[in-house]
């Protein structure tokens, strides 16, 4: 023991020999080692990279003993979900991702994401936290939570009021229903040859405004029981001559949603259907060409339609507890109040926390196109994803489908495709 006390003051005293610098070094040393690490994968990098950047430099701030390194982003959920089955197989998944809500299903079928109750059930402060119950529910799969809901949103209609306007409509008084849509998109599309009247994102991850289409009219992707497909019904019967009229006479182009985004934003279409989430962007990039419009999903009828909840959720990957412990910390943090206030004023998403929406109740009164998604929260249900091993095949299958109609190729004969459609899904689900 003195033996150990004589070199320990030997160590002291070099150190101060050699001057203040090197005991500092040796103190900050000794804090990083201190550290936890958590790798964080999130996609959509345009919208989200500054978010997810400010709000890691508060939480470390707040959290010294945590430093948050995030991932390249991916470009879609599809990708992140990919990418984080894959890794999980060697086990070099991240630490935290954010999911979107129809592949959280996935990643606890495959056992790669935590349950969270064992977490919720020991912070005693969650209860306090601010969580809507229903879009809580968002991050549940077979009656557990995997995911803290971070960022919600629904589909919603922006309008370039310049040129409803020139076509006689009312930027004041848009419409409610697909037929007033259609008869106005017609109207833009004949004010200039290189005008298109409307677009609606049928390939935004896939399936997610196929699925509002078919929701919207009460109808389901598969049956209760999960063996057969539902979307060949009325609804989605209804559904897929709608996407075929929006070709046929909306004048709706044959773009990407993205390509249909820069497209929107130069001055060249008319009416843009797609997520709240991009509210910002659209804003940003439309700024001193035309004032943007946004209006309300149309046709919504109440105790019958209903619209998946887009958007994301954190969750929890690492299999290393005093991670999963930082982690969890990271979560209740960046699913806060102000962070998700914030989240929503700087994108177009809108909260799942109740105390975010009273934070933010004068935004939505002086910024009116970010209230449009908050007012149909009431339709929000579950964003829905498909079961087994080939969900993100029927993704594929069902995206491939909308887009020989969206591209007008047989937009003549949608009852068609939407038959081919539902047999191949109905391979998948079989295997």
């Amino acid at each position: 023991m003195n033996t150990r006390r004589i070199r320990l003051k030997q160590m002291i005293g070099l150190l101060g020999l050699l001057g203040p610098g090197v005991g500092a070094f040796a103190v900050s040393t000794s804090a990083a080692a201190a550290q936890t690490e958590l790798s964080v994968l999130y996609a959509f990098p345009d919208l989200f990279r500054p978010v997810m950047e400010d709000l890691a430099k508060r939480f470390m701030a707040a959290n010294p003993d945590i430093r948050i390194v995030y991932r390249a982003p991916a470009s879609e959920y599809e990708q992140v979900l990919q990418t984080v089955l894959r890794e999980a197989v060697a086990g070099t998944q991240p630490d935290v991702v954010v999911q979107g809500l129809n592949g959280i299903r996935a990643l606890s079928d495959q056992h790669v994401a935590i349950p969270l109750e064992p977490l919720i059930a020991a912070d005693k402060s969650f209860a306090s936290q601010g969580f809507d119950d229903a879009l809580l529910h968002a991050g549940t799969v077979k009656r557990r939570s995997y995911a803290l809901p971070f960022a919600v949103s629904l589909p919603v209609l922006y309008y370039n009021a310049d040129l409803v306007k020139r076509a006689g409509g009312d930027p004041a008084h848009l419409p409610t229903t697909w037929d007033g849509v259609i008869a106005l998109a017609r109207k833009i599309g004949r004010l200039d040859p290189n005008t298109g009247g409307m677009f609606y994102a049928w390939d935004e991850t896939g399936n997610w405004m196929w699925q509002a289409l078919v929701f919207s009219r009460g109808g389901t992707m598969l049956s209760a029981d999960e063996r057969k497909v539902a979307f060949d019904g009325s609804a989605g019967r209804w559904a897929i001559n709608q996407l075929a009229r929006f070709v046929k006479e909306g004048g709706m182009p044959y773009l990407t949603h993205i390509a249909a985004r820069q497209q929107f934003a130069a001055g060249g279409l008319g009416i843009f259907a797609t997520s709240t989430a991009q509210l910002a962007t659209i804003q940003k990039l439309a700024a001193g060409r035309f004032p943007v419009v946004v209006g309300p999903y149309p046709d919504l009828q109440p105790h019958v339609s209903t619209l998946p909840a887009g958007g994301n959720g954190l969750m929890i990957t690492a299999k290393d507890a005093a991670k999963q412990q930082a982690a969890w910390r990271f979560l209740t943090f960046a699913t806060s109040a102000d962070e998700a206030a914030d989240v929503a004023t700087r994108t177009g998403y809108f909260p799942p926390n109740d105390k975010a929406a009273v934070l933010l109740k004068d935004f939505y009164t002086a910024h009116p196109n970010y209230a449009v998604a908050v007012g149909q929260r009431s339709y929000a249900a579950g964003w829905y994803a498909f079961p087994g091993p080939n969900g993100l095949k029927v993704i594929d299958v069902i995206k491939d489908k909308l887009e020989s109609v969206a591209s007008g190729k047989r937009a003549e004969e949608p009852d068609q495709v939407l038959t081919e459609m539902a047999a191949e899904v109905t391979a998948l689900l079989a295997q």
